[in-house]
Order: structure tokens, then C-alpha cells, then sequence
């Protein structure tokens, strides 16, 4: 019986040790969907002149693209700090 305790307490011991870790911190990086709001401020900015130079520019048309515009610089903003720094 003791014999057996014995032999089962070796073989977890080297089943335990055997184990391998789980890494609990991941990288954190650039989105591989920020391509799309650099490609949407870049749209946004050319519907903007486009629409300035028509007959449709109103105040609530400004006003809609200034918000979306704005919202979008600064996610840019930060896509572009983190290319150039990413350890930020």
C-alpha cells in the first residue's frame, strides 16, 4: 500500500513538473482594423470639400462632418503615436 503512494506521488510530481505555463499578458498592439479609420477620416475629409463647393453645404451638414471628422483625428492621432512609439 505505502509502495503504491509512493509511485502514484512520483508520477504526479513528474506529470506537474512537465506542465507548461500559461502566459497571462498579452501584447498589446496596433488594430488591424485601424486601417479603416484612417481610410474613413481620409473619405470623410475629401466628402467635406466636395460638398463645401456645392449647392447642398449647410450649417448641419458642417456641423455632422466636423463631429465625425473630429472623432476620427484623434483615433489618427493615436494610430500614428503608437507607429512611431509603440512602446506607449
Amino acid at each position: 500500500m505505502l509502495t503504491t503512494i509512493a509511485a502514484s506521488t512520483v508520477v504526479l510530481t513528474t506529470a506537474a513538473s512537465s506542465c507548461s505555463v500559461v502566459s497571462m499578458i498579452t501584447n498589446t498592439g496596433q488594430s488591424e482594423y485601424s486601417i479603416l479609420a484612417v481610410a474613413a477620416i481620409i473619405i470623410l475629409l475629401f466628402v467635406k470639400e466636395i460638398l463645401s463647393a456645392s449647392e447642398r453645404w449647410n450649417k448641419a451638414t458642417s456641423c455632422s462632418l466636423n463631429m465625425c471628422i473630429s472623432t476620427l483625428f484623434f483615433s489618427f492621432v493615436a494610430i500614428v503615436a503608437y507607429t512611431i512609439y509603440p512602446s506607449l
